[in-house]
């Protein structure tokens, strides 16, 4: 399985502090069934700015590690970049680079909103060759509110990416009916574990596919699995078409 969002970088961001926690959360990533991990640490986040030089710097550290070495897994670099009015320039400065150098970008909206922007912000990266990912949209209150942002960016060419977590309840039956809606309306591309660490924001993958709940979504689940390779090959992602059939149902007060 391909994870193409979660924090596994020593001491760069809210990830594993040591190499110790690195090397307990990427065994686990291995129980879980990962073969191929996306290393993103925050960047233009309030906290943390990680440019992709040292990204793949930190990622090295952990390929070199001999404990993560028999582990046979492959990693990639990667960055969840915050949606500010500085990642046009990033880009230019070859600050931000594509997940493994492709064109698909891993962006977070802040917690509370989508930037008045960010509509302009995704044309300019797609006139530029790049692909928006948006990253746990059900996680995000104005999202929440009004699915119909997410709509109109997967509509005009974006892709969205949620949370393994999510899906499996861990942020409350709500935003887990909220994944499924978004599922339902082929608002969702990917799903990936966003791990942090090994005990309270662990890696979760095979779970998905030993919950009942999501019996009936497990075709759509291991597509989106499928869509990770695509994306380290730097390939198209095949999708439906979004519709909105949510609107049949308001979504309001989830959080």
């Amino acid at each position: 399985m391909i994870d193409i969002h979660n924090h596994i970088l020593v001491d760069v961001d809210d990830g594993p502090k040591s190499i110790n926690e690195a090397i307990k959360l990427l065994k686990q990533a291995k129980y879980e069934g990962a073969t191929d991990i996306v290393a993103t640490p925050h960047h233009l986040h309030t906290r943390y700015s990680n440019d992709i030089q040292k990204v793949k710097v930190k990622l090295n550290e952990l390929k070199n590690n001999p404990d993560i070495k028999g582990l046979g897994l492959r990693l990639y670099a990667g960055q969840e970049i915050r949606v500010t009015d500085r990642i046009i320039d990033d880009l230019k400065n070859c600050k931000i680079e594509g997940i493994n150098g492709s064109r698909y970008l891993l962006l977070e909206f802040p917690s509370n909103e989508v930037p008045h922007y960010s509509n302009q912000l995704f044309y300019e990266l797609q006139t530029m060759g790049y692909i928006p990912i948006i990253a746990h949209p059900e996680r995000n209150k104005a999202i929440v509110q009004n699915m119909d942002l997410l709509f109109e960016f997967v509509n005009s060419g974006a892709l969205s990416q949620i949370t393994t977590s999510s899906l499996l309840g861990e942020f409350g039956s709500n935003v887990r009916k909220l994944s499924l809606k978004m599922i339902d309306n082929n608002l969702a591309h990917f799903i990936a574990s966003d791990a942090h660490n090994a005990t309270n924001r662990p890696f979760m993958l095979k779970q998905l596919f030993n919950e009942r709940k999501l019996k009936s979504y497990y075709e759509e689940l291991e597509s989106y699995l499928e869509n990770g390779k695509a994306v380290l090959e730097n390939k198209r992602i095949s999708k439906q078409l979004p519709t909105q059939e949510y609107k049949q149902k308001k979504w309001f007060g989830l959080f």
